[in-house]
C-alpha cells in the first residue's frame, strides 16, 4: 500500500474508532475520553521510566515570549514551523472598522498585532531561561511537559500541528551531559520493548528551513546529536519518531547563560517522548480493543 494511502487508511480507522475527532484544519484533532485515558497511562509509564532520576518538575504553559523565542535561534532554522500569536489592541473605531471587514468577508488580520507571544514548539524551551546562572554541583535535571506547536498541516495523524510532549532536560559539564543522554539510549530502547512496541533506533535530523538546512541537517547526523525511537503508526514504510533524544552542545548555554559551577558554559540534553504519537503507536500495534492487548502491557498500563 502507498505511504499516503496507508495515511489515509490508517487516519479514518482512528476517526472510525473515535478515538480522535476531526476539525476542519488538517493535523488539530479532539480526542475522546479512551485516548486520553491512554495518553495518561502512558505518561505515567515514562515518568516511571525516569523517577529514578530524581528530577526537578517544573510544568509551563504553551507559550514563551517572543524575547527568548529570539534568543533560542528557532526562527533561523525553522521559521515555517513557527506560530505566533496577535491580539486586538485598537479602539471603538478601530473594532468598527474591523466587524465591517468580517461582515464583507475578507482578511480581518491585518487588525491583530503582535501580543509578544510564540506558541511553545518544544516542551523544553520554557527550561533554558529559568535556568540562566550559575548551575549547582552536578548541574540540573528538569522534567517538563507542555502541549506544543509546529506549523506542519498533514493527513498524517501521527503529525498533529498541537500535541504533547514530555521531556527530561539535562544541563551541566560536556561529559555529564552526554553520559546521561547515552544512558537514556537503553532506557527508552527497554521502554518501547515493555510497551510490546517493535521499534528500533536511528540517527536522524531536524527540518531545517532552507537550502543551508541540508548542511545543518548532515552536520548533526554526522555528529550523532540526534537519536530518534522510531515505530509504525501510519505506514509501515514510513515509520514515526515517538522518542528522540537531543545533544545540544553548547547552543542553549550560550543563548541564554547558563553556566557550570566553574564558569563555563553548559552543555544541555533533552529526551523527549511525544504523547501522542505514542499513544496512536500502541493502537496501531495493539489494536483498537485496549482489553485485547498482551497481558504484560495491560499489566504495565494498569488497564
Amino acid at each position: 500500500m502507498p505511504a499516503n494511502t496507508a495515511v489515509i487508511a490508517f487516519r479514518d480507522d482512528v476517526f472510525g474508532h473515535g478515538l480522535l475527532v476531526g476539525t476542519d484544519v488538517p493535523g488539530v484533532y479532539g480526542r475522546s475520553g479512551e485516548f486520553e485515558d491512554t495518553l495518561v497511562r502512558l505518561d505515567r509509564v515514562v515518568g516511571a521510566a525516569g523517577a529514578a532520576d530524581d528530577a526537578t518538575v517544573l510544568r509551563f504553559p504553551p507559550v514563551v515570549s517572543r524575547e527568548v523565542f529570539e534568543r533560542s535561534g528557532y526562527l533561523q532554522s525553522f521559521p515555517h514551523l513557527a506560530g505566533t500569536i496577535n491580539a486586538f489592541a485598537g479602539d471603538d473605531a478601530a473594532h468598527r472598522e474591523l466587524m465591517r471587514v468580517v461582515e464583507n468577508g475578507s482578511d480581518w488580520s491585518a487588525a491583530f498585532t503582535s501580543a509578544r507571544l510564540v506558541l511553545t514548539p518544544a516542551a523544553c524551551y520554557p527550561v533554558y531561561p529559568a535556568l540562566a546562572g550559575q548551575l549547582p554541583p552536578g548541574g540540573r535535571l528538569i522534567d517538563v511537559s507542555s502541549y506544543c506547536f509546529r506549523h506542519e498541516p498533514s493527513e498524517d495523524p501521527a503529525r498533529m500541528q498541537m500535541f504533547r510532549m514530555r521531556e527530561h532536560v539535562r544541563a551541566g559539564e560536556p561529559e555529564a551531559v552526554v553520559a546521561w543522554r547515552e544512558a537514556w539510549l537503553s532506557r527508552v530502547a527497554d521502554l518501547a520493548a515493555a510497551l510490546g512496541l517493535e521499534a528500533r533506533t536511528d540517527l536522524a535530523s531536524d527540518p531545517f528551513f532552507g537550502r543551508g538546512g541540508k548542511l545543518l541537517a548532515l552536520n548533526q547526523r554526522e555528529r550523532r546529536l540526534k537519536i530518534e525511537v522510531l515505530a509504525t503508526i501510519a505506514s509501515s514504510d514510513q515509520p514515526t519518531a515517538i522518542m528522540s533524544l537531543n545533544y545540544h552542545e553548547d547552543h542553549f548555554g550560550s543563548a541564554f547563560g547558563i553556566v557550570t559551577g566553574d564558569g563555563q558554559v553548559a552543555h544541555t540534553a533533552c529526551v523527549g517522548f511525544g504523547l501522542e504519537r505514542m499513544t496512536l503507536a500502541m493502537y496501531r500495534r495493539h489494536g483498537f480493543d485496549r482489553q485485547g492487548w498482551p497481558s504484560p502491557v495491560r499489566e504495565l498500563l494498569e488497564l
